[in-house]
């Protein structure tokens, strides 16, 4: 059992190089950079052992979006721990929300933008990514008051990509972003 045991921790630690490569390679260089070819160059190992691991890029990036959205669940957490109702837990989790994805513009695109193996509110959904979720919710759930949090949390996540993304492309006016915030925080916690 030893030896398997062995196996299953290199073949672990393969797939995390493989993971933290690819990551590396699109943060400096960008994700049209990342290919299996460059992967394996990078890594020092061959294609084929890439394909043992990754069925190809979409699974390679979306073990990069776990990741994030792991990292993103932990910001979101942390702003709502601090905090005092549930108007500043909105405010706070949108914030951190828009605050991360401006830190992490390349796994942001990972997460939301790029093409992944990745499914949402399925029954196979990765816990990483309901982490996530779930931590908007709770926010939510602090002024639902009637209302399904559950639709109130997928407009407040709708919302926010939405301006990150319109932002990001320069769509939108940069010097009215903190109004653009407000109005949408303020359309979630209004009362029915």
């Amino acid at each position: 059992m030893a030896i398997e045991d062995r196996r299953v921790r290199e073949r672990a630690a393969r797939r995390q190089l493989i993971t933290t490569t690819a990551r590396a390679l699109a943060e400096q260089e960008g994700w049209d950079a990342v290919t299996t070819r460059r992967l394996s160059t990078e890594i020092e190992y061959s294609q084929p052992v890439l394909y043992k691991h990754f069925s190809g890029m979409e699974e390679i990036v979306a073990s990069v979006a776990v990741q994030g959205f792991c990292e993103l669940a932990d910001a979101l957490a942390s702003a709502r721990s601090r905090a005092v109702d549930g108007l500043d837990a909105v405010a706070r989790v949108a914030n951190a929300f828009i605050g991360f994805a401006d830190h992490h513009p390349v796994l942001f695109d990972a997460m939301f933008i790029r093409p992944t193996t990745l499914r949402f509110a399925a029954a196979d959904t990765p816990a990483e990514l309901t982490a996530a979720f779930d931590e908007l919710r709770a926010a939510v759930d602090l002024i639902a008051g009637g209302r399904d949090s559950d639709t109130l949390a997928e407009v407040l996540w709708a919302g926010l990509h939405g301006m990150v993304t319109l932002d990001r492309s320069g769509r939108l006016r940069p010097d009215h972003r903190a109004a653009r915030m407000d109005l949408l925080i303020a359309g979630i916690v209004a009362a029915e």
